[in-house]
């Protein structure tokens, strides 16, 4: 059979892994050496390889990560105030599977956002859908949404991620409004999906930062019993960077 329309028909099938595999092959010295059925088993493993990696970047699209960031590159050796044992539990995403929450604070620069990232593209890299939100644009969003009556759209896309992480948290005010649709968006998710949140403010603050005690007491019933929660300490790490990153001062040239 001509390899050409053979190529065709398994990119009709788009079934596109399979036919780079097989372009490889053939143009491959070496193909004659290996039986048929090794030859089949190459391409249909290229062909879920290729599968995994355009799913994986579909989720990392819908995403949309709030900062570049994978597990791989946290900085362990940093002193934080993480314990080794906590930080294992939060990586190893069994929380997400049991509907947890996880709440990560401390001060300004310590790494808090790009922890939840790298978190997000954890659980995107093992087939969970992920969705990410600095808040003050979710609450951009809620307008939007709200300006083109859609807002019980944008609520059934939030309750469909299995992660929602939602980033400096309670880095401004939020209107009385803000605050239901946020009670609204958690209520959807609770017990049923996980949520991710970072914030400079402790915890014990979160409540007066709601300013409506009932609807805060809800908001936290439904965030914190159910949680991990990492509390990092430490100077803030963009200061080091800049250190680090700043050139020495060229010696001055003698005058002459």
């Amino acid at each position: 059979m001509l390899t050409e329309p053979l190529i065709g028909q398994l990119h009709q099938l788009r079934l596109e892994g399979m036919a780079a595999a097989l372009e490889q092959q053939l143009a491959s010295p070496d193909r004659a050496s290996c039986s048929f059925e090794d030859r089949l088993g190459l391409m249909i493993q290229h062909e879920i390889t290729a599968r995994a990696s355009f799913r994986l970047a579909q989720r990392l699209r819908w995403a949309k990560l709030t900062v570049p960031a994978c597990i791989e590159d946290l900085d362990t050796r940093t002193p934080r105030g993480i314990d080794p044992h906590q930080l294992a539990q939060v990586t190893d995403l069994a929380w997400i599977r049991e509907h947890l929450n996880v709440l990560i604070t401390g001060p300004t620069g310590v790494g808090k956002s790009f922890l939840g990232a790298a978190i997000a593209h954890a659980a995107c890299r093992a087939d969970h859908s992920v969705r990410c939100f600095r808040l003050p644009r979710l609450v951009e969003e809620l307008a939007r949404f709200g300006a083109m009556q859609r807002r019980s759209a944008l609520f059934r896309q939030l309750a469909k991620a299995d992660l929602l992480v939602l980033d400096d948290f309670g880095l401004a005010p939020l209107s009385a409004e803000t605050v239901r649709d946020l009670l609204e968006i958690l209520d959807d998710r609770y017990d049923r999906r996980s949520t991710l949140i970072t914030s400079q403010l402790p915890l014990d603050q979160w409540h007066s930062f709601l300013a409506d005690r009932t609807v805060a007491d809800a908001i936290l019933d439904r965030l914190v019993h159910n949680s991990y929660r990492l509390v990092l300490k430490g100077e803030s790490m963009r200061r080091h960077k800049t250190v680090a990153d700043k050139p020495l001062n060229a010696p001055k040239s003698k005058k002459h």
